[in-house]
């Protein structure tokens, strides 16, 4: 947090107003803030965001011990979990600063304080935080393999591999994925590394515009073409001239336009309605729907020959449940976005929040996660975001147990072979790189049931 000499922050916990005047008068380069009690500490901890913590193990009520002490480091972490916590002790203190560490504090010192040794833990700290909070910022960089797309799941970075292979050419491609998985994100990133970066990025959603009014909105009217056509008006293909024309849930464009559209695809022109000028128009086509075209195809809902035209790359975006740990990845992520947008100082997530973020099944996708996220941060009464702000049931079902993870494992894979050797017990072994007998002892294991031929 800035404040008015944009000295670094110093927050001392210490109700010996002796000492505290001694510091203040060493610490000159920071900017000097002080509480005397576990209290004070929380308030000035929000108020201050304080990079580094000199904190007495001895607070009131409690001076002789140390209990308070401790609950202050508790509350100070919980507060703010980056900062950086350098407990004093008296010199019988030695066991009790171990404890301290142990609930997180960074460091220690034992009285009586020799201000210059002092000084050297403490800008070691403000060092060390420094380069934690750009460690944290690299990461996120890392974590954006594509501009706007955030993911570390290896499906969605070989999506993005592919998305930049892609962009440079003027190839029409279909997006598919449930609704709110970020289609039309991959549709700006290919836009963005392509050549037409500089030139518009145009979307229509052929769901949201009624059917009667669609074909005026992508090809554009002559003056009086009908009533109410009082100029003439580019339809979004012509607006998109020289740019990327994004034409999200395509599969739900009426069948009569189809023929229209497939059309342009082929020849690249159009005419408005009420023309009878064919218009040249240079565009790159991207499309996207949540429903399956092949199935539609097979209905005749859906022209076989635009399915074929616009898809001469698909590429299939995993619902947010499949994603290996982009639930928390992105969690925070609007965490950060949504309280530096309300002006909220959020930390974290408490670890049941974490829990049920990774238990629930996003049946929204990212779309959801972003609404709840935002919801959290708006509603949180504190730094940290909990199940009821987020609108969510805790859960007791996550489980990072690494012999239960391996079983489940084990048993899938065992199914698995089965299945695809139709049952037959040493193709599946083979498959699975075993011997028979290991391949019954773990059928015995997991209570399998095989019919042998």
């Amino acid at each position: 947090m800035s404040n008015s000499t944009d000295k670094p922050i110093l927050l001392i916990v210490e109700d010996d107003r002796g000492l505290q005047s001694q510091l203040r008068w060493h610490f000159e380069q920071y900017e000097t803030v002080f509480a005397e009690n576990r209290e004070e500490a929380s308030t000035a901890v929000r108020k201050h965001e304080a990079a580094v913590v000199i904190q007495d193990l001895g607070l009131p009520p409690d001076e002789d011990g140390v209990e308070e002490g401790f609950r202050c480091v508790q509350d100070i972490l919980r507060l703010a979990p980056h900062t950086k916590i350098i407990v004093m002790t008296g010199k019988t203190g030695h066991e009790h600063a171990v404890t301290a560490i142990g609930m997180g504090a960074y460091d220690y010192y034992q009285k009586p304080v020799d201000p210059n040794a002092l000084d050297l833990i403490v800008q070691r700290a403000f060092h060390i935080h420094q380069l934690e909070a750009e460690n944290r910022r690299l990461q996120e960089v890392q974590q954006q393999p594509l501009n706007g797309l955030i993911t570390n799941d290896p499906a969605m970075l070989k999506i993005c591999r592919t998305l930049e292979k892609i962009a440079p050419t003027n190839v029409t491609c279909c997006i598919l994925g449930e609704s709110g998985t970020g289609k039309e994100v991959m549709a700006r990133a290919i836009h963005n590394l392509s050549p037409r970066a500089e030139q518009r990025f145009v979307a229509i959603n052929c769901a949201a515009v009624p059917e009667n009014l669609i074909e005026s909105e992508l090809f554009g009217y002559e003056k009086g073409a009908f009533t109410g056509a009082a100029k003439q008006t580019l339809g979004k293909i012509e607006t998109a001239n020289n740019g990327t024309l994004f034409l999200d849930e395509i599969g739900d464009m009426p069948l009569n336009l189809q023929a229209k559209l497939l059309r342009f695809l082929q020849e690249r022109v159009i005419e408005r309605l009420g023309g009878h000028k064919e218009v040249a128009v240079d565009v790159r086509v991207i499309c996207a729907t949540n429903q399956n075209l092949e199935t539609m195809v097979a209905e005749g809902t859906f022209r076989e020959d635009l399915y074929y035209r616009i898809s001469e790359i698909t590429v299939a975006i995993p619902p947010l449940r499949e994603r290996c740990g982009d639930k928390v990845l992105l969690a925070r992520h609007f965490k950060r976005r949504f309280a530096k947008e309300h002006n909220q100082i959020i930390n974290d997530f408490t670890p049941e929040a974490i829990s049920a973020i990774e238990a629930h099944n996003w049946p929204g996708n990212v779309r959801e996660m972003e609404n709840k996220i935002k919801r959290s941060v708006i509603m949180a009464d504190s730094k940290m975001i909990n199940c009821d702000d987020l609108g969510l049931r805790p859960s007791n079902e996550l489980s990072l147990n690494l012999r239960q993870v391996r079983s489940e494992a084990e048993k899938a894979a065992i199914t698995q072979a089965l299945s695809m050797s139709d049952n037959n017990i040493s193709t599946a072994a083979k498959l699975l790189g075993i011997t028979r007998p290991t391949f019954y002892d773990l059928i015995k294991k997991y209570e399998l049931k095989v019919a042998e031929h």
